[in-house]
């Protein structure tokens, strides 16, 4: 059977000879079909949008790997697109509303360019309620996917290009439990043509232009065998354990990302030694909390084991996030401290400062021990850079509540703070609380947590002014077309004259002048 046949006849026998049990090896045989159908040329552009986290892009980056793998160019405005797909997040509120605004503006392309297609993946398809509301609102999204079965969109762009043949198969076989899917379309299908198809032309067009949707539930399967194409070819974000068991009462991420699952140590280690020789210097480990990685052996063991790969392997730096205050331990700690390639950069999320608030966000520790933590880090590497998260307005936060907040980080002082207003995140515990803050008192409060903390930034920054670091240069600065920027192994930005031949190298520059949040620098070597 040729591929012409697959997408043009009634023919089902694809279905009956694609690999089963193996995942990876499934996928690979959809991704060779979609390349067979495009041989006489490109495919066409297409155009990967990420919203959110570091595991989002990398998702993204295993989605652009995949269409390109199938023929597609890379494009980087949806408007100029013949595949648009949006990963979408959705820890926050205005994320959601990001995306449809996209949508709204994407309409009447749509209307012009029926043969566009358009895709939407990702967290907040974990939501059975945002898919309703994309396939009410925005009946021209072409496809609906989320998280758990991230994988399998080789398969379901072909299950999309045969439904608009008028073709439609359930493809929910392979699937654990579905959250939702469009599988009623099939069974729609088939009634329809069990009683002819003479003067139901419009009912049958209809039927093959619905979205196709396959949301999982969750997935014990973590496959990660498929193409990748990496945004920067000097760095790479390496999964390493996926979901979370922490259920923090104002977090949706536990629901969305599901329970927590582990890579195997050897598939870590083998994915780490690919990148070596594809030329990376610098790798980041991912985890919704990567203190958690259960593989068969600990984190802080994985990390040193992988420290001492790195120096064999020619990897520069490494990275990890993100990590949860409550299970930082000491022997984490050693291994940072005693590491030849791990930046003696954390990222440790204090989220409050307040004991009582801590208790109703579920958090397991409290001021105290996070304080603790943060000292043992700072005393084992006195160099080391310490950034953290804050959310600001959570219900029933006082007056109190947030000075001590304010309290811990002065007494911290962390070089970065990522903060937020609370955003309500319906389905998690905390969307139900008392004594919510008025918005008033509420921006006041974030106003002043941003003016302590960027008064400490800069007084944190500004004592390595004039003083020589490695850079590992990332991109051409996109405020000076004669500068380079790139990143000191604090994760702080600097911007130094050069051109983009440096990129994805590693070299030591002179700090000149601190800006508060990056510096500007001169190269010496």
């Amino acid at each position: 059977m040729n591929t012409v046949n697959y997408f043009n006849t009634t023919d089902d026998e694809i279905y009956q000879i694609a690999p089963k049990g193996d995942h990876a090896l499934r996928q690979r045989f959809f991704i060779d079909i979609l390349k067979e159908l495009h041989q006489g040329g490109p495919a066409g552009k297409a155009c990967v949008v990420t919203f959110g986290c570091q595991m989002n892009a990398r998702d993204s980056e295993k989605l652009t790997g995949i269409l390109q793998e199938i023929g597609y160019e890379d494009c980087r405005n949806e408007e100029d697109a013949d595949f648009v797909i949006f990963n979408t997040c959705t820890v926050r509120e205005n994320a959601n509303e990001h995306l449809y605004g996209r949508l709204g503006r994407l309409k009447k392309l749509k209307a012009e360019r029926p043969d566009m297609i358009i895709a939407v993946c990702g967290c907040m398809m974990q939501e059975k309620d945002e898919v309703d509301t994309l396939r009410k609102k925005y009946p021209f999204v072409d496809l609906i996917f989320g998280t758990h079965n991230l994988f399998t969109f080789p398969e379901l762009i072909f299950a999309l290009l045969r439904k608009r043949a008028g073709h439609i198969e359930n493809i929910d076989g392979m699937a654990g439990e579905i959250l939702t899917s469009s599988s009623d379309d099939a069974l729609k299908h088939e009634r329809l043509q069990r009683y002819g198809t003479t003067g139901k032309e419009k009912e049958f067009y209809k039927l093959y232009h619905k979205p196709v949707v396959s949301v999982w539930k969750d997935s014990s399967e973590i496959v990660e065998a498929l193409p990748s194409k990496r945004k920067y070819s000097f760095k790479q974000g390496i999964n390493i354990m996926f979901g979370c068991n922490n259920f923090c009462s104002y977090c949706i991420v536990p629901y969305v990302r599901g329970r927590e699952k582990s890579r195997t140590p050897d598939e870590i280690y083998t994915e780490i030694r690919r990148a070596a020789e594809d030329g990376v210097k610098e790798i980041m480990l991912l985890g919704q909390n990567v203190n958690s990685y259960n593989g068969g052996i600990a984190f802080p063991d994985l990390l040193a084991r992988i420290d001492i790969l790195a120096v064999e392997c020619g990897i520069e730096r490494i990275r990890f996030m993100t990590s949860h205050p409550k299970d930082l331990s000491d022997e984490l700690i050693q291994v940072m401290a005693s590491g030849k390639r791990i930046c003696k950069q954390f990222h440790l999320p204090l989220q409050s400062g307040s004991d009582s608030i801590l208790k109703r966000m579920n958090r397991h520790y409290d001021s105290r021990s996070f304080i603790e933590r943060a000292e043992k880090l700072k005393a084992a590497m006195p160099d080391i850079s310490l950034s953290t998260d804050i959310i600001v307005g959570f219900p029933g936060e006082t007056e109190e509540d947030f000075q001590a907040t304010l309290e811990v980080i002065r007494k911290i002082r962390f070089d970065a703070a990522y903060t937020f207003i609370y955003s309500s995140r319906e389905g998690t515990p905390a969307a139900s609380y008392p004594h919510s803050v008025d918005e008033t008192v509420i921006k006041d409060r974030f106003d002043r947590l941003l003016s302590v903390q960027n008064q400490i930034s800069q007084e944190n920054l500004g004592k390595n002014t004039g003083k020589i670091f490695p850079v590992l240069f990332e991109t051409v600065s996109e405020y000076d077309k004669n500068k380079i920027s790139g990143k000191l192994e604090s994760g702080i930005t600097v911007h130094v004259p050069g051109s983009e031949e440096l990129i994805g190298s590693i070299h030591e520059v002179s700090l000149n002048c601190c800006h508060g949040f990056y510096y500007d620098g001169e190269l010496i070597d």
